[in-house]
């Protein structure tokens, strides 16, 4: 990895602001309790007209901009996302030709919450065949899936999209390390029951409220908790740095509460942890690389800064990456 770099990011959130009290209500819960249970205090949703690959589209024209290059540049482009605009065809496909990147390879990659890191993996793969550059997308629209009813979900999740142009070119914040993991036992703690071979989205399936987002929220905070510090330890381990190296932690930004647990088991003591989720919400594989991007447009990275990104979720899965500023 130690020739890819990190050369241009960007983001996008829907206009519409979304907060605690607009959901709250037929939830069943308050926003006090949001807050108390999540740290989440507003979320973007998107407007009626607006498909995932329009939220991955803007961030990534913003990633390009940012890089200095053009889309007819790029060799490859991963969307990672589990809400695409159809099962088929990719969403990829629809933001290449958006871009006007006629020339570049486009797919989608499912990892839910830790799409993003998984897509970094999955795109170096395709630089070190093709050369040039490669736009990596983590894009999410979850309002459209979210059962209003359903508190444990419903207070949870915002839409929006964060971009990474990728190149070898000498330029940018190097990839040191990458690593991915999959717990297939654990797959039925965060699904969508409905819509797929195994089960049609059909007028009975939606009856019933298959069609909707489904997590049992005890069991995955047990996951996080349980699993992620021992992972990250690991990781670091094998990347040949100490928890001293390391001053920007960016996690998926699932739980404000879950995460602060987390990160004191992490002991991490010189990293600033980076959160987004007080006004954007859990935006799936978008919340990473939005929060890297609004990090580095404010000027938190230094040269020589080492950032640790960690995406965990569905599938369940989770996927680190280390990043040399």
């Amino acid at each position: 990895m130690t020739d890819i770099g990190i050369l241009g990011t960007g983001a996008y959130v829907p206009d519409r602001v979304v907060s605690n009290d607009e959901v709250s209500a037929a939830a069943g819960v308050d926003d006090t309790w949001i807050i108390r249970k999540t740290d989440i205090r507003q979320r973007r949703w998107a407007a009626p007209d607006q498909a995932t690959s329009d939220l991955a589209t803007a961030a990534g024209r913003a990633a390009l901009a940012s890089a200095g290059i053009t889309a007819d540049q790029l060799s490859a482009i991963v969307v990672a996302t589990s809400t695409p605009d159809r099962p088929q065809p990719p969403t990829a496909a629809y933001v290449q030709h958006n871009l006007g990147a006629a020339g570049a390879a486009a797919f989608d990659i499912n990892a839910v919450c830790s799409g993003e890191v998984f897509a970094l993996s999955a795109a170096e793969s395709v630089l070190a065949r093709r050369g040039g550059y490669a736009l990596v997308i983590g894009a999410d629209l979850y309002s459209r899936i979210l059962n209003p009813l359903d508190r444990r979900t419903v207070v949870l999740f915002g839409d929006g999209a964060g971009a990474m142009v990728l190149g070898a070119d000498g330029r940018g914040a190097r990839i040191r390390h990458l690593q991915l993991h999959t717990y297939g036992e654990l797959a039925d703690l965060i699904q969508v029951p409905a819509g797929g071979s195994r089960l049609p989205c059909d007028p009975a399936a939606i009856e019933a409220g298959l069609h909707y987002f489904t997590m049992d929220g005890r069991a995955v905070r047990r996951f996080v908790e349980d699993r992620v510090p021992q992972l990250t330890k690991q990781f670091l381990h094998e990347a040949g740095v100490v928890p001293d190296d390391i001053s920007h932690f960016i996690p998926h930004q699932a739980n404000g509460v879950m995460l602060g647990t987390v990160f004191a088991d992490l002991a991490l003591p010189h990293a600033t942890m980076h959160l987004t989720l007080t006004r954007y919400g859990n935006t799936g594989a978008a919340s990473v690389p939005i929060t890297l991007d609004e990090a580095a447009r404010t000027g938190a990275f230094h040269q020589g800064d080492l950032i640790l990104l960690a995406g965990f979720g569905g599938g369940m899965a989770a996927g680190f990456a280390l990043v040399e500023w």
